[in-house]
């Protein structure tokens, strides 16, 4: 004749596989929906501009040159204009940081947010990079230049 302890622990491992499946099921369902939440499809601004009604639905990446005396900043917001090929792109940013230091005119620039039904895109991240700023001088080609050339004049 089974005693009750015995009785309670053939019970226990039916709940521990069940509590495991429901623990798994929901690790694996945040999981899911977070990548989907957090992916961006990258287009350029032509592309977005043709994507019709699915471009109000989706995360994306927009990139293009910032252009010139475009950028209206107000404390870590900004608006400015977007330039690729011919096409522009009104942009408003609306972060917890500001743009970094290299947000300026003529500075290629990529947002990441949502295209707008007004026609505005709403990004909630900015990166910019002011390529000329690291690109090597027009009369010296960057593989020119030498070892001992970028020493210090002290340890020569």
């Amino acid at each position: 004749m089974a005693t009750p302890n015995q009785s309670t622990d053939r019970k226990n491992p039916i709940k521990i596989v069940a509590a495991t499946v429901i623990i798994l099921a929901t690790v694996a369902y945040l999981a899911f929906t977070g990548v989907r939440d957090n992916k961006s499809y990258y287009v350029t601004i032509g592309e977005l501009q043709g994507m019709g009604d699915k471009a109000y639905v989706r995360h994306l990446r927009v990139a293009g040159n910032v252009a010139p005396g475009s950028i209206e900043r107000s404390g870590t917001n900004a608006t400015f204009t977007l330039l690729e090929q011919g096409k522009t792109l009104r942009v408003a940013y609306k972060g917890s940081e500001p743009p970094p230091d290299t947000f300026k005119d003529d500075a290629q620039a990529l947002a990441i947010g949502t295209f707008g039904k007004d026609g505005v895109f709403h990004a909630t991240q900015l990166q910019a990079k002011c390529a000329s700023k690291y690109a090597p001088a027009a009369n010296q080609p960057a593989a020119t230049t030498t070892a001992a050339a970028a020493m210090p004049a002290a340890s020569r």
